[in-house]
């Protein structure tokens, strides 16, 4: 079975030393990947169960599981790392979250062929038991989660819209942070003027 979260052994292995304190801080993980290099670099995506993180939130979390690894030390060089959000156009890797995001376009690509093809794009429509439901140009198929190596969302307007918009009306986004912007309406060139 494919593990979308941690996808090799050494993922896993660490997945099975954070997950807890992640889970124990408040958050959920949502992907750990050790990514090499000339020094290897730790990734973890996590959020809060409702969706969401902050920079503050990644950093205590930070905290909290380098403390564990400095510990358990299951990698053998040194190594960077790295607490994310998952970001908006991101992987999805629990089966909960074909359901999340019901509506938007996704990219899923399967470690088998499925009737000739590895790579699907479409409209999420949700789970149906095991199984990931797309509608793609030949209309709704259902993939089982166990098939999925690879999924994520596209960005695209809509999306970058509606999460924003989640943001705002849950109280995430602070405007009076923001400069004031403007915009151009209906095709004019200029922006109007400024009154104030």
């Amino acid at each position: 079975m494919s593990d979308l979260i941690a996808k090799t052994t050494l993922d896993q292995r660490i997945a099975a030393l954070v997950t807890p304190v992640i889970e124990d801080l408040g958050y959920e993980l949502v992907r750990l990947r050790v990514m090499s290099g000339k020094s290897p670099t730790l990734q973890i995506m996590a959020e809060k169960p409702e969706g969401g993180i902050e920079v503050d939130d990644c950093a205590r979390i930070s905290t909290e599981v380098s403390a564990t690894l400095d510990v358990e030390d299951p990698i053998e060089d040194n190594y960077t790392l790295e607490v994310s959000s998952p970001g908006i156009d991101r992987p999805l890797t629990r089966l909960k979250d074909f359901d999340t995001w019901v509506g938007y376009e996704a990219k899923i690509e399967t470690t088998e062929l499925i009737e000739g093809r590895r790579r699907f794009k479409g409209a999420l429509a949700g789970t149906e038991g095991d199984e990931v439901l797309i509608e793609i140009e030949e209309g709704t198929i259902g993939l089982k989660f166990e098939w999925l190596s690879d999924a994520k969302l596209v960005l695209t307007d809509d999306l970058i819209r509606d999460v924003l918009k989640g943001r705002k009306d849950a109280g995430q986004v602070d405007e009076a942070q923001f400069d004031e912007i403007q915009t151009i309406i209906d095709g004019d060139d200029e922006p109007p003027a400024n009154t104030a």
